[in-house]
């Protein structure tokens, strides 16, 4: 074997020695409460219905909705953590995860699954008949995709893309208010371009390493195949969302929503900037809580937003 320092082919190697912690703290890591940001994804449907009136209660139920979402989307963490547990070993991050690096008992975290995950469920059938059945076609869905849709070559992807539609329209059923096809739409397509940015970073990652076997999907995808699939995805987030911005009913009741494009159209770009230079495209929730341009910009565009849709006012020139 060379001696030159070309051991970049083999697995890393095991994760050096630091401080366990304790099984409560191993678990609550386990359940990934920074990836709980995607299920903020309950809340554009509240956003974009500011300008009509919400019964009382609502705003308690959106809230509860969330935190069963958090606590379900951890059950399929957890469940997905313990059948990768040997392929993550391999990884130079993921092997860090309570699991792989043995912090958290494979039959604790089974057991928590199934009691958080009745309790999501039983919840979220109490909260609404209808959103118990989102809930539930989102839990059974994201297990199989633990099992077998992360397998499937383009599926793996439309099947967490799937996961954040159903996550918006959980958030418009428990509203009891109806959102424009455009807006679902806008939700699909910007969740299909956060996965195809994941598994472009998955891959490099992998490559980088010189590691094989962490996930049989990647040699599937190169990465100029979802660099072009990126770029053809990126373009609908942007067309979708100015259509649903000149389109909708929304829209025409709120001419000025136009102006927020701007801002759709600095977060993409500073996305792809941070996936292609920054290599943050393997976590997509990061960017938002640690990039500080990004944050700012959501910042701005909910404050834009809603004061748009909650003031009539004119400037003397109508966008239509």
């Amino acid at each position: 074997m060379p001696e030159d320092g070309s051991a970049a082919q083999k697995a890393p190697e095991d994760p050096p020695a630091r401080p366990r912690r304790g099984l409560i703290l191993a678990l609550l890591a386990g359940m990934r409460p920074k990836q709980w940001t995607k299920n903020l994804l309950l809340f554009p449907a509240l956003l974009f219905t500011l300008d009509k009136p919400h019964a009382n209660g609502q705003f308690e139920q959106i809230g509860l909705g969330f935190v069963l979402f958090c606590l379900l989307s951890s059950v399929v963490y957890l469940v997905n953590d313990v059948v990768d547990r040997e392929s993550d070993r391999k990884h130079p991050k993921k092997r860090f995860r309570p699991i792989a690096s043995g912090e958290l008992p494979v039959p604790v975290a089974l057991a928590a699954a199934t009691v958080f995950g009745a309790i999501g469920l039983g919840f979220s059938f109490y909260l609404s008949v209808g959103f118990g059945i989102v809930a539930a076609t989102y839990f059974v869905m994201t297990i199989g995709y633990s099992f077998h849709f992360k397998h499937v070559v383009i599926m793996d992807v439309l099947v967490l893309a799937a996961g954040f539609v159903l996550r918006a329209i959980a958030g418009v059923i428990v509203l009891h208010v109806g959102i424009s096809q455009w807006f679902i739409l806008c939700i699909l397509m910007l969740a299909l371009l956060l996965g195809l940015c994941k598994r472009r970073a998955e891959l490099l990652a992998t490559q980088q390493a010189g590691i094989d076997g962490t996930r049989r999907i990647l040699g599937e995808y190169s990465a100029p195949m979802l660099d072009q699939m990126i770029v053809i995805v990126g373009s609908a987030v942007l067309m979708s969302y100015s259509l649903y911005t000149i389109q909708s009913e929304t829209a025409s009741h709120h001419p000025y929503l136009v102006l927020t494009i701007p801002f759709v159209i600095y977060g993409l770009l500073r996305y792809l900037y941070l996936m292609h230079r920054r290599e943050l495209g393997e976590a997509p929730d990061a960017v938002l809580v640690e990039d500080r341009p990004t944050l700012i910009n959501v910042i701005l565009y909910v404050a834009v937003t809603g004061f748009i849709l909650t003031h009539e006012f004119h400037l003397g020139i109508y966008p239509h």
